[in-house]
């Protein structure tokens, strides 16, 4: 009878030792941050060597759902992609705690108009679907470690409707509340980043953008005053990604420190 109660305590021991909920404890030292929206976030900077050796405690989750040392592109979303503002981010979260990492959880597509990013919905050029893929990745992401932000970049697409601004920011909640939902995490901090100043319609979408803080709790928009393109008007050169993603932590920042997070 006591072997019996033995043998019966010794598998319920093993049952929790290799249950899910056991086994993947997310580690509240590794620090994540979900990059999505079109191009300008993914990057299509020029690479070069910055990167190179690359920093261990800055980790991105790469094409396969592993995380490996971060190093541009960070995106994959299109043959093209190159420097963006994601590393620069990275290295300006990085806190004086060595224990701390920095997990990058890249999603970003090129070309894509925030109607694209509800569920479902299917990119025909890239041939994926950008809500739904990200969500999958933060999924997974979270089985190793904490989101911590979210980063928005994205904009050109819908320029030419800057004056449906109501609509935008409309849209744009529903996303954040969303992930927000997914990640049971009502107050999670997301910075919004403007796009270039290099067209007019770019401009108009940009002051737009400035009542978002005010319609979505949580949230804050950082300046792509200055910025410059890589000749085509549209994406930021390489100095200027990482000018931005420097603009995006400090905006983080200030959410994370107001939240007491």
């Amino acid at each position: 009878m006591k072997c019996t109660s033995t043998l019966l305590l010794l598998m319920a021991y093993l049952i929790i030792l290799i249950s899910p909920a056991y086994a993947q404890r997310s580690d509240p030292n590794f620090h994540l941050y979900l990059l999505i929206g079109q191009s300008n976030m993914a990057g299509r900077g020029k690479t070069d060597a910055v990167r190179k050796p690359v920093n261990e405690r800055i980790l991105m989750l790469d094409s396969t759902g592993q995380f490996v040392p971060a190093t541009d592109p960070v995106h994959f979303d299109k043959k093209e992609a190159g420097v963006g503002p994601a590393i620069s981010f990275a290295e300006n979260m990085l806190p004086a705690n060595r224990k701390i990492k920095i997990g990058l959880i890249p999603a970003a597509v090129g070309g894509t108009s925030i109607q694209l990013w509800v569920p479902a919905a299917y990119d025909s050029v890239t041939h994926t679907h950008p809500y739904d893929d990200a969500m999958m990745r933060v999924k997974e992401a979270m089985k190793y470690g904490v989101l911590k932000g979210i980063l928005w970049h994205q904009g050109e697409a819908n320029s030419g409707n800057f004056q449906d601004s109501p609509g935008y920011i409309a849209l744009l909640r529903e996303l954040i509340q969303r992930i927000r939902t997914v990640a049971n995490m009502p107050q999670l901090p997301v910075t919004i980043g403007e796009i270039g100043y290099f067209r007019p319609a770019f401009m108009n979408f940009n002051a737009m953008l400035k009542a978002v803080p005010d319609s979505i709790p949580f949230t804050n928009v950082v300046s792509a005053q200055g910025l410059q393109h890589k000749g085509d008007h549209t994406h930021f050169n390489t100095e200027s990604a990482r000018e931005l993603g420097k603009r995006f932590a400090e905006g983080m920042k200030t959410l994370q420190q107001r939240n007491g997070k």
